[in-house]
């Protein structure tokens, strides 16, 4: 079986990692989830060129982990999803516009608790999205 051609490279593979930002929220397409919530989990990979940043000691040309942090904790919990794959959808876009230097984003969602009728540790779902030109 032929897999789907990869994302373009980019010309460095430099790359700001946040695991597993943990929220509260009320997602998912069965009722109970929007009354009684559950937890879920938001890891962001954003791939930017950080020599600007590292080789100056500057924040200033880098992305705020904090900053991208808060942004992911507020939309997780600022409106409803039926589906986990429209959450990943709604961060990786708001994050790509609010941080110009991010070039590259994948957003992994995981809903350990998910409505699923089979014993499982999790289930997640990852996408990845680059900026358009």
């Amino acid at each position: 079986m032929h897999s789907p051609a990869p994302f373009p490279p980019i010309a460095h593979r430099d790359r700001i990692s946040i695991q597993r930002i943990g929220v509260f929220a009320y997602h998912g397409v069965y009722e109970e989830e929007g009354r009684l919530g559950q937890r879920f989990y938001v890891s962001i990979d954003a791939w930017l060129d950080l020599a600007p940043a590292g080789q100056e000691d500057n924040l200033e040309k880098s992305v705020s982990y904090a900053d991208i942090a808060a942004q992911v904790q507020e939309i997780a919990v600022g409106q409803r999803y039926q589906i986990i794959e429209a959450l990943a959808e709604a961060i990786a876009g708001e994050l790509l516009r609010s941080f110009p230097r991010i070039e590259e984003i994948s957003v992994t969602v995981e809903k350990p608790n998910a409505a699923v009728a089979a014993i499982l540790d999790s289930i997640f779902v990852t996408i990845h999205r680059a900026r358009a030109g």
